[in-house]
């Protein structure tokens, strides 16, 4: 049994790559100089993972690729050299501030808001090394919102609104699977806003243990159902959670269980992350408006009304 798959249809974002890699050891790159990941086998194994956590619904596809050998601005012109960038990596000196990359400059080194409008993409992803800058997920465009962070303005042109995802050749895949869940939680409280607590699906599914006794579903990014704090993965406490009814959502009939860390791979950050994104609805059908396959909304923000539905008082019952 297990939520139908095949009445739901498949999406296909379209992704373009932008990389910053500058040259800082003779000719090595700096992910290659430190050791850090390939990008390639990290993009590999994110668009793998959420593939099959999605049951095959959501096939993420590359469709160009930008290389920039250079360390990207930050918002007030700041750029470091591999001299200041080092001198921060080794801690002998502070990262600059502000932190926070100058994202409109990179939407017009790449293009992208017009490659957006031509419908050529739909969302961009930023590699890079610490310190860089980015945000995990930011949404630009009209109507743009919250994406864990702040939305980007003045990306109107763009016609849609889109997502920036920022990465970091220096983690791996688990960390790129968390800022996805970071955008799926910020963009789900979005399509959930204004429905009722008895009715309010998303807020059922995030539940955990800590602050709902007994009654735990499947927690949040960083707060598994028997977590008692931030990134608590690997706890072997058990607690009751209905954590499997989700995997046959909409018949939420109740299947709870005693669970712990063994559920979800007893403490790792990837194999936790696989298993929370797997519990993600992805049905036919809808309830209150909100269609039972939160993928969409969550892999295309243009599918999120710009107000939450708010239910009559007469619904609220």
């Amino acid at each position: 049994m297990g939520q139908e798959e095949a009445a739901v249809p498949e999406l296909s974002p379209r992704v373009l790559l932008v990389v910053f890699d500058p040259p800082v050891v003779g000719h090595l790159s700096l992910s290659r100089a430190m050791g850090w990941n390939r990008v390639e086998d990290l993009v590999e194994g994110y668009i793998a993972d959420l593939e099959a956590c999605s049951g095959g619904l959501v096939r993420y596809r590359v469709v160009a690729r930008l290389d920039f050998p250079f360390f990207p601005a930050k918002i007030d012109g700041f750029r470091y050299t591999w001299e200041t960038y080092s001198a921060v990596l080794e801690r002998r000196q502070l990262p600059h501030e502000p932190d926070t990359v100058d994202y409109m400059a990179i939407l017009a080194a790449c293009d992208g808001v017009r490659r957006i409008a031509r419908g050529e993409i739909d969302e961009i992803w930023l590699f890079g090394g610490p310190y860089f800058g980015f945000y995990e997920s930011l949404m630009a465009g009209p109507d743009a919102f919250w994406c864990n962070a702040p939305p980007l303005l003045g990306n109107e042109a763009a016609g849609r609104r889109f997502v920036i995802m920022g990465f970091s050749y220096e983690r791996g895949v688990g960390e790129m699977l968390e800022n996805f869940g970071h955008r799926a939680e910020a963009i789900m409280e979005r399509v959930f806003a204004g429905i009722p607590e008895p009715h309010n699906l998303w807020r059922r599914f995030t539940r955990y243990d800590l602050i709902a006794p007994g009654q735990a579903a499947v927690g949040t990014i960083h707060f598994a159902p028997n977590s008692e704090r931030d990134y608590d993965w690997g706890n072997p406490r058990r607690v009751w959670s209905y954590c499997e009814d989700w995997l046959y959502f909409p018949d939420l009939r109740g299947r709870g269980r005693w669970v712990n860390c063994e559920e979800w791979g007893g403490g790792g950050i990837r194999e936790h992350h696989r298993w929370w994104l797997r519990h993600l609805p992805r049905a036919p059908g809808e309830t209150d408006g909100i269609s039972h396959n939160w993928w969409r909304y969550i892999v295309d923000p243009n599918t999120v009304p710009s107000e939450g539905r708010k239910i009559s008082r007469a619904e609220d019952t």
